[in-house]
Parts: C-alpha cells; structure tokens; sequence
C-alpha cells in the first residue's frame, strides 16, 4: 500500500504542486500548532501519519513514545548511538543528512543542484564574511521529514555570532531545489559564525528551514525561543562547543550549508544522494 502512494507523490510535478504551490507560510504555521497537540485523538494519527510518510526509522532513539507529533521531531537519541571521530583535524558531519551539492566556491559562486548557482552573498549578508570563505568549499547536507532533526559541532568551535534572516519556506528537496532558483537564498535561515578551537580558522555553519513547521533553535542562544521569535538581525556570541556537542535542532526536516575557507578540505568520498550519519568524516582542517 506504501509503495504506490509514495510513488504518486514523489511525481515531480505533483510533489512540487503538494508541497509548494499551496500557501506555504500558512500551512507551516498551521502544522507547527497541530504538531504541539497532545491530545491523543490528534497526536496519535499526526505521529501515524508522519511515520507512514516519512519512513522513520526509531531504532536508535531513546523513546519511541512521543507525546506530540513536535516530540517525534525533535527526538533525542540514546546515548553513543552517534560516534564523533576523535581527530582534531578531521570535520564531521554535524547532522544526519543526504550530501547534496558540494564542492569548491567559485570565487563566490557555488550551486543548489547541477546548473543552478547562486551566489555566496546572497545566501549571507556580511560582505566580511563572503570575503572569508571566497574559494573555500561547500557541502549541502539535506535532513529528510523522517530523520533525527538535531545537530552538532562538526569540531570544536567557538561560536561568535548569529545572523537571522527572516524568508520564505520552500520544500528544500531535489524536486524544488531543480525549480526555484536561489532557493536557500529566499528561505528562512540561520547563519553560524564560528571558528575551529584547534587553528582558529573560520566556519560557517547555515541552518536553512523548510515548509511545515520550520523551526531553529539554538543552545547558543537560548532554546525557548525559535530564532523567529528572537528577531532578525545578528547577534554576538562567545559560546564553547566541543565536538559532537549539540548546537539545536530543526523542528521539521531542512537542510544545513556547511562552509570551509581555502586550506580546508572536503573529504574525497563525498557522493551525491549519500546518506550520512552525524559524526562521519566530511573533510579536514588541513
């Protein structure tokens, strides 16, 4: 029964219509209230509804009873069921993800999918901080509706600011990644401003949000409140992550841009429409 369903909305043309060309900010903010629901004659067939879907898989988390549709998000998992690599030079993955498009910036430009490019500033708004990572790397890591919605440090960092920037909410999956150009450039986002403890060379991390619920919060800052509530605009930092520590979570799945500077190296192994773990290699300081 699963499979021809799943086979009728992952059409492209019927996906896009589903997920994109209904009021998109509405039906974010309408979800974000029933996934908060607790009562069990809502939050019993939400929590149904979103495993038959999304095909999740709770094998690694550490309950299996949600309260709420929001408590299956934003499970936490056992502990040690992420292993961190314990190089100090290596990166790692600070997030459960599909590797989307990665590779070297050109100068300031680098791309969502093959043929569709956007430039670095107009993802970021800090001339400064383009400057920083011109002709560095890139490695989209996109979080599907099933998986664990947390993310970590993918080395240790010192965060020193936070940039909000109030958008859109497209779908962030292929199908609209291959449609809507400079997508990650109009949707609500976060840009992590942080350096590496071990060189102190920079590191960007840009949490980007996604129709349904789109929600970020940051232990940085403070987790009551989403980043929405705080307001857009930057704010300084002076927050110690050790690796593998978590940094917060996405209330919906997304996608986070992880950014490295010249000298900084992604890892060859990388392949488009990989699924990785958190704390897997993506690259190395060096």
């Amino acid at each position: 029964m699963r499979g021809p369903i799943m086979r009728f909305f992952l059409n492209e043309d019927i996906n896009f219509l589903v997920t994109n060309r209904l009021p998109r900010r509405f039906a974010t903010q309408l979800v974000g209230r029933i996934a908060r629901i607790e009562h069990p004659l809502i939050a019993k067939p939400s929590l149904a509804l979103w495993k038959f879907f999304a095909g999740v898989d709770l094998s690694d988390a550490r309950t299996t009873r949600f309260k709420s549709l929001r408590d299956g998000f934003v499970r936490p998992l056992r502990d040690g069921a992420r292993a961190f690599d314990t190089d100090p030079d290596s990166i790692a993955s600070p997030c459960d993800a599909l590797v989307g498009a990665y590779g070297r910036i050109e100068d300031d430009r680098l791309y969502q999918v093959k043929g569709f490019p956007y430039r670095l500033g107009d993802l970021i708004p800090d001339p400064n901080l383009v400057e920083r990572f011109r002709d560095g790397s890139f490695v989209t890591l996109r979080l599907t509706a099933g998986m664990y919605h947390r993310f970590h440090a993918p080395t240790d960092i010192a965060v020193e600011g936070v940039t909000y920037l109030s958008g859109d909410c497209w779908n962030v999956n292929p199908i609209a990644l291959k449609r809507i150009e400079r997508l990650f450039c109009r949707n609500e986002r976060a840009v992590i401003e942080a350096r590496t403890l071990v060189s102190g060379r920079p590191l960007l991390i840009v949490p980007v949000a996604a129709i349904l619920v789109a929600s970020i919060r940051l232990h940085c800052l403070d987790t009551e409140r989403t980043l929405r509530e705080h307001g857009p605009g930057r704010r300084a930092c002076a927050a110690r992550i050790g690796k593998g520590e978590e940094m917060g979570w996405f209330e919906h799945g997304s996608t986070i841009l992880l950014f490295l500077p010249r000298g900084m190296t992604l890892s060859g192994h990388l392949v488009e429409g990989q699924a990785i773990r958190a704390g897997e290699v993506i690259g190395r300081t060096g």
